[in-house]
């Protein structure tokens, strides 16, 4: 079965300024935020597992991409969401967490990583082979043409898991392929130096995506370049501890012009965590059809969980989770999430440790301790009840809309209501409801 995801490059390609966000995440409460957003807007949902979240082994989730699916699948199918408008992703799918390899040895494994995504019925398939691995030089950047013979390389492999997905599920739905990689790796930019942000020149665009097409076709892979829908672009976004770099679109017209000579290909931009409404519908507009978004809805879930907190800590002082206290430890003691990403003085660190815009405090949700606090603090506030007089201090778009009858008095549907708030305005950017 084709791909309902080409109607993006439909769309765009009739001038019509619709896209899609896509949700990476694999928090419980973002799902189900987009899920529900989804029902009531009545709209297609994109969510994307990255390469270090779920693999063959299970990645820092514990889930293989198998397990995944079924973890998304069972919230859609518990809220009422229409699975058929339910899209999985795998998001820079290569050597990424196999980078200390090398090459032979690295691409075994990312060969197994692509496998199990597509057997699993993933139908977005981002292919990045960017990253250096253990032979390759690490004085000299990495050619188009090895990026894009590594790239072909998965693709073959996608290509033959999916005919072997069709001999047990005939209507399985054939993958759209993403290709390039002008942003960070996952989690955000490392380091204290900040050299900017550099749009991507229209000339290496056009020449990753040439050298792609003739890696493809050079292998016999002609049906699979005709399903790759999209190329990854840096259009000048990115997030920083206290901010981000906003959208111009004057600085990357010319990017976005040279777009319009290819009938069935659209940008795909990442780092888009953080842009106003009127940004993200401007890269919508400018041919950046497909929004990656990640810390942007987690951080949103971290400020509702503080804010919950807060309330815990005013009505029951010695007696509650201290769930900030508890989280922190975890970060303390493990410091491997966030010490190559949070540089400055002892104060700094701890400020960041909290309340960065790269959110990865994220990575310690899962830590039992936290989790248990989590759960503690939730049930503390279940027991007691949230007084509407704390929740106006602490949630006040959140307190109208309980106040308004629209939304239930609970610590967990004001978590997620929270992260619906930052949704909307992705969803006022793609106008997703118009794809199917």
């Amino acid at each position: 079965m084709q791909n309902p995801l080409k109607q993006i490059v439909k769309a765009q390609k009739e001038g019509r300024a619709v896209g899609i966000y896509s949700c990476c995440s694999a928090n419980e409460y973002v799902i189900r935020a987009a899920l529900l957003k989804g029902k009531k807007d009545n709209s297609c949902v994109l969510i994307e597992s990255t390469a270090n979240q779920c693999d063959q082994y299970g990645g820092y989730t514990g889930m293989k991409p198998a397990d995944f699916k079924a973890f998304v699948e069972d919230i859609a199918k518990e809220i009422g969401f229409d699975t058929n408008k339910l899209f999985l992703g795998g998001d820079h799918l290569g050597p990424l967490t196999f980078t200390s390899m090398n090459e032979e040895e690295a691409m075994k494994e990312a060969d197994e990583l692509i496998r199990c995504y597509v057997s699993a019925g993933f139908t977005k398939i981002h292919i990045d082979t960017s990253m250096r691995v253990k032979d390759d030089d690490v004085n000299t950047r990495l050619s188009d043409e090895t990026i894009a013979r590594r790239g072909a390389r998965l693709a073959k492999v996608a290509e033959e898991a999916y005919a072997k997905l069709l001999e047990t599920n005939p209507d399985a739905i054939e993958p759209v392929y993403i290709v390039g990689s002008e942003v960070p790796i996952p989690g955000g930019a490392q380091g204290a130096v900040d050299e900017g942000v550099q749009v991507t020149k229209p000339e290496d665009f056009k020449a990753t995506l040439n050298t792609f097409e003739k890696a493809f076709k050079d292998n016999g892979l002609d049906h699979a370049w005709s399903n790759v829908i999209g190329i990854v672009v840096q259009p000048g976004v990115e997030e920083k501890d206290s901010g981000c770099t906003e959208y111009d679109r004057a600085k990357a017209v010319d990017l976005c012009a040279a777009i319009r000579d290819y009938d069935n290909i659209v940008f795909e931009g990442h780092s888009t965590d953080y842009q106003t409404k009127i940004k993200l519908r401007e890269m919508v507009e400018d041919g950046i059809a497909i929004l990656k978004v990640g810390p942007g809805f987690t951080f949103m879930m971290r400020q509702a969980l503080f804010a919950l907190a807060d309330i815990e800590n005013e009505l029951l002082k010695d007696k509650a989770s201290h769930f900030k206290d508890v989280l922190d430890a975890a970060m303390l003691k493990d410091t491997k999430y966030w010490s190559k990403h949070y540089i400055g003085t002892e104060e700094e660190v701890a400020l960041k440790r909290k309340y960065s815009f790269s959110d990865r405090c994220r990575y310690y949700m899962p830590v039992p301790e936290v989790k248990q606090a989590m759960q503690t603090m939730i049930q503390n506030l279940r027991t007691n009840g949230i007084p509407l007089n704390l929740l106006t201090q602490y949630m006040p778009i959140q307190y109208t809309r309980v106040r308004e009858g629209l939304l239930e008095n609970d610590p967990e549907a004001l978590i997620v209501d929270r992260i619906c708030d930052s949704i909307d305005e992705y969803l006022y950017a793609t106008h997703q409801s118009e794809l199917f």
